[in-house]
């Protein structure tokens, strides 16, 4: 037993000494995690920029109704040419300019001009619609004191007041709203976290792939002459064959130990029941490590084994749905991902972590990954026990 554990620490030692892994494994999960959380995770809130002037009561009242529009964040300019310098960059979603001034013209109701500031493409242009209405509403009382002049042929200003004290007292327009159907993925995916989308499917994503381009290290043993030294030792076959096995799946585990520790410590990302997402992950690295045992005791270069790796890892993760929601593939795509491990892995993990799932409500599922590892234990184990005699 001491020995299949030493020839197992050894390969978990062999990737840890090469420093071109250093980033792959243990930087990059961590960055498209932060990327993917950036762009889908949590909620958006769009910067909008403002200049206003200071103690100007009518321009801070609207400035306050911007700012307390769901999904908008007011960000202070210092002026009007480093707003649209900002818009122009993409700094801020958009601009607003609230003229010098702004309070005495509402209150004289004289006509006052309040900038806006968008580059052409729908975030402008939702945060137009709202910068409208919002000004329309403060303005409310003037028109209605406008009009009322223009019947009693009098001054708007006198009646300004007046207009502002009957718009309590005026009972308004009440409107009923009917939601028809429901659009179930988006309230799941409103209730995660900012980092919780990305971070159990680039766990998968890299397990696999990790375990996979890692079978160019059993090429490298039986090059190098490892295994035939090995082989003349007093170890048993079945020994070696265990430590080597041991070795991919100590790599696996580690891989996906280190991203559920670093995305829990660093973003707090909710991971779900534990004993439900420890059976999901656990399975999943058994069938990584064996998928990579498999590849790198039928393959003859490691060069090859590598790019190998590199390709079947990243296009099963993609038909899997470790890039993109299976819930957003077309239905015939969505039955062909049924035939990767990856699939029944993320649809394990949005049942616990999207839905609340227990270990009971993911059975399914780690039947299949049972079934997965099974598989490819049985072949990888026979076609390494094969490579390694006839070697």
């Amino acid at each position: 037993m001491r020995r299949v554990v030493a020839i197992a620490g050894v390969e978990l030692t062999r990737l840890l000494r090469d420093r071109s892994n250093i980033f792959f494994v243990f930087v990059f999960p961590l960055l498209l995690v932060v990327l993917i959380g950036a762009q889908f995770g949590g909620s958006v809130e769009l910067r909008v920029g403002v200049v206003a002037p200071s103690g100007d009561e009518a321009a801070e009242a609207l400035i306050a109704d911007i700012d307390a529009t769901d999904s908008l964040e007011v960000v202070a300019v210092e002026n009007a040419e480093v707003l649209r310098d900002d818009v122009t960059r993409g700094l801020i979603s958009a601009g607003v300019v609230v003229p010098e001034g702004f309070d005495e013209a509402v209150s004289s109701v004289t006509p006052v001009e309040v900038a806006f500031v968008g580059r052409p493409d729908a975030s402008a242009t939702s945060i137009r619609t709202v910068v409208q209405a919002l000004v329309a509403e403060r303005a409310a009382a003037g028109d209605a004191a406008t009009l009322a002049a223009g019947q009693l042929d009098t001054d708007p200003a006198e009646l300004r007041e007046l207009a502002d004290e009957l718009a309590g007292e005026i009972p308004g327009i009440e409107v009923g709203t009917e939601t028809v159907g429901t659009d179930e993925l988006g309230e799941e995916f409103a209730g995660l976290g900012q980092f919780d989308l990305g971070a159990s499917s680039q766990l998968f994503l890299f397990t696999f792939l990790t375990s996979l381009a890692g079978g160019s290290a059993l090429i490298q043993t039986r090059r190098y002459g490892v295994a035939h030294r090995m082989l003349a030792s007093p170890t048993p076959m079945r020994g070696i064959v265990a430590g080597l096995a041991g070795g991919r799946l100590l790599v696996a585990l580690m891989q996906a130990g280190y991203i559920v520790v670093a995305t829990v410590l660093l973003f707090r990302v909710n991971w779900g029941d534990p004993l439900a997402t420890t059976a999901v992950i656990g399975l999943f690295c058994v069938v990584a490590a064996a998928a990579g045992l498999l590849l790198g005791a039928t393959l003859r270069n490691d060069s090859q084994a590598g790019g190998a790796g590199i390709g079947l890892g990243l296009g099963l993760a993609a038909l899997g749905g470790s890039m993109v929601p299976l819930e957003l593939f077309p239905e015939g795509i969505r039955v062909v991902s049924r035939f990767t491990p990856h699939a029944w892995a993320n649809e394990a993990m949005a049942e616990i972590v999207r839905r609340d799932g227990t270990i009971t409500d993911v059975l399914p599922q780690i039947g299949v990954l049972g079934a997965f590892a099974a598989v490819l234990v049985t072949l990888g184990t026979w076609r390494l026990q094969r490579t390694l005699s006839g070697g």
